[in-house]
């Protein structure tokens, strides 16, 4: 099983990312990103249930958005008004088990 992120990137503070998750698996699973921020625990961002259902961190509820293309096994992070503490690994899972390699994403200010 593969999962593929990509997207990441270094922008400034205030600006959008769309990160993407290409999965090699066609699971009824939910789909998350996580986060994981310099010197600190991995942690949920956003999960799309199998039923479209959606849950956000507080953190990021409003800015970011998780999207999911069952045709081409792919699921999307768009991530708008990006912050500082924003920064750090972005990881793709297919839940519970199935992770992505994680792609980086920095945020100036």
């Amino acid at each position: 099983v593969q999962l593929q992120a990509s997207g990441g990137g270094l922008v400034q503070a205030g600006e959008s990312l769309r990160l993407s998750c290409a999965a090699s698996i066609t699971s009824n699973n939910a789909r998350a990103w996580y986060h994981q921020a310099p010197g600190k625990r991995r942690a949920l961002v956003a999960r799309i249930n199998p039923d479209g259902s959606t849950t956000y961190a507080d953190s990021v509820r409003g800015r970011f958005t998780i999207s999911r293309d069952n045709t081409k096994n792919t699921f999307d992070l768009q991530m708008n008004k990006l912050k500082p503490e924003d920064s750090g690994v972005y990881y793709c899972a297919i839940e519970p088990r199935y992770w992505g390699q994680g792609t980086l994403v920095t945020v100036s200010s």
